[in-house]
């Protein structure tokens, strides 16, 4: 039976879905990243699905999130995108620790993923995390620094005036150079690394991880660890065929 348990990692809330008589074993682990204005809960179908592959899956709430929502505004929370996936890079080393200390990642094997800001966080991670061992990226951007200016450009566009002038506008892209795994694709090593992404997304531009996959693969001795799962006139929702699919390749490189 797989069971869903609501916890925390480090002040984290957190939902763990795990085969329930294997809860207390070290197992593979897959941490999955929630998308804007989403919440942990919303990512149950692919972590319920893994788990029955033995995987043991964390599905964090980001902050601003879920149980970890504050009175913002729509503009508010906007304008900390960012903000969001800084603090997602740092509780994922927390959480990782945490499973460390506690005796509950087996073999090392432990990978990552995550939907639209979910995987902009992943592919971020590649970047900084050389633990991680595979990683999935649901319509999520791996150029963060091209992104940032995609989301000016949209927020420009409706007549808000941004709250930041110029200065720390270049302050900010400067920042996400550090982050951007298309600036480092170096850094992949070689990893196991899987792209799902509709061709009509009007939120992440499909241009970015189609783009990015096809530099990348050419730096992969072996091509078959990189996949581009591309579905035509999907927009920026995951559908159950990406999540099965998703699963599937994951099964076969964690």
């Amino acid at each position: 039976m797989i069971g869903i348990y609501r916890n925390t990692l480090k002040n984290i809330p957190v939902l763990t879905v795990v085969d329930a008589a294997k809860q207390e074993e070290p197992l593979p682990v897959f941490i999955y990243f929630h998308g804007f204005t989403s919440a942990k809960e919303h990512n149950l179908p692919q972590a319920y699905l893994l788990a029955q592959k033995g995987y043991r899956v964390i599905l964090p709430d980001s902050a601003y999130h879920g149980e970890r929502e504050k009175e913002l505004s729509k503009q508010d929370l906007n304008f900390k995108f960012w903000d969001i996936v800084y603090q997602n890079l740092k509780e994922l080393q927390d959480m990782k620790d945490e499973l460390d200390r506690i005796g509950l990642i087996k073999d090392r094997r432990f990978g990552i993923g995550g939907t639209s800001m979910g995987g902009v966080t992943a592919s971020a991670a590649l970047t900084m995390y050389p633990w991680i061992q595979a990683s999935t990226i649901m319509m999520g951007s791996p150029k963060p620094v091209d992104f940032a200016k995609k989301l000016i450009k949209d927020v420009e566009q409706t007549g808000i005036v941004l709250p930041i002038d110029q200065d720390e506008l270049d302050e900010l892209f400067n920042s996400l150079e550090s982050i951007d795994l298309s600036r480092q694709i170096d850094k992949l090593y070689g990893r196991p690394l899987f792209f799902w992404h509709g061709d009509a997304d009007p939120v992440v531009p499909f241009e970015h991880s189609y783009d990015f996959y096809n530099t990348a693969i050419e730096h992969y001795k072996n091509p078959e660890n990189i996949r581009f799962l591309r579905e035509v006139g999907k927009d920026h929702k995951v559908s159950r065929f990406a999540v099965i699919e998703m699963v599937n390749w994951l099964e076969l490189v964690l």
